[in-house]
């Protein structure tokens, strides 16, 4: 019996270990000599690396795994030139191939993704989103020389408009999402980007996901935040409830 159980669990890790990938990143990073390169995914909060080749001397390389739903990954590298900082750059991938050039000396900044309808639309976002970072960094700086200068009622003022912005952000990141209903983006940036809005704009965006989204992998997450945060709510309904009816005695 325990010799049956043993094969058995063998059949299983092999059959999970010779699945045939569907995702293909095929990837140049100009100028890049010597260095290792890994594919990786975030799992229960942890990095894991899915793949990786040993690049020397051609920087065109290709890395492959098995995606069960379109996620974010990450393209990590890890440089022996001396540098200080190593780098990693973040896609969204589907099932399928993606494209990706860059070079070592401006590893983020000159990266160009070629993949899938996802990845399209993260970065359409982003350039939006770099608009409200932009202005957020100026009433930093607004803030900062109000309070060297003393200036409570500009402070008020700066206060005010960061509320604003915060807000025009929060209710673009939700509009975008539900335009983009049919697409695994739309549940990913509920969680990345707007998880702590109020729970009835989040429940709104699952509401709205088309069927196949809300069974994907970001579509379950959500979900599951979305019952997370409801029962957190009703205990601290209940616990202001209870504190009430003990001042009331």
């Amino acid at each position: 019996m325990k010799k049956l159980s043993l094969l058995l669990l063998i059949l299983v890790i092999s059959a999970c270990s010779t699945k045939e990938s569907n995702l293909v990143v095929k990837a140049n990073i100009k100028g890049l000599k010597k260095g290792t390169v890994y594919l990786q995914k975030i799992e229960d909060t942890l990095m894991v690396n899915l793949d990786s080749v040993q690049v020397k001397g051609n920087s065109e390389f290709t890395l492959e795994t098995y995606i069960e739903s379109p996620q974010m990954m990450y393209l990590y590298l890890d440089k022996v030139d001396n540098s200080e900082f190593d780098d990693r750059l973040d896609f969204f991938a589907d099932k399928g191939e993606v494209t990706i050039t860059t070079s070592l000396e401006k590893f983020e900044e000159d990266a160009k993704i070629v993949g899938s309808r996802n990845q399209e639309k993260l970065v359409e976002y982003r350039k939006i989103q770099k608009r409200f970072n932009d202005s957020n960094l100026d009433l930093i700086k607004e803030s900062f020389e109000a309070e060297r200068e003393g200036d409570e009622d500009l402070l008020m003022e700066i206060d005010e408009k960061y509320e604003n912005l915060l807000r025009r952000r929060y209710l673009y990141t939700v509009n975008y999402a539900i335009t983009n209903k049919d697409l695994e983006i739309a549940p990913y940036l509920a969680l990345s980007e707007v998880f702590d809005a109020n729970i009835k704009y989040l429940d709104t965006i699952y509401t709205s996901l088309d069927k196949k989204v809300q069974k994907s992998f970001y579509g379950k997450e959500l979900k599951s935040f979305l019952e997370e945060r409801r029962e957190q709510e009703k205990m601290e309904d209940e616990i202001a409830q209870e504190n009430t009816e003990i001042e009331q005695e």
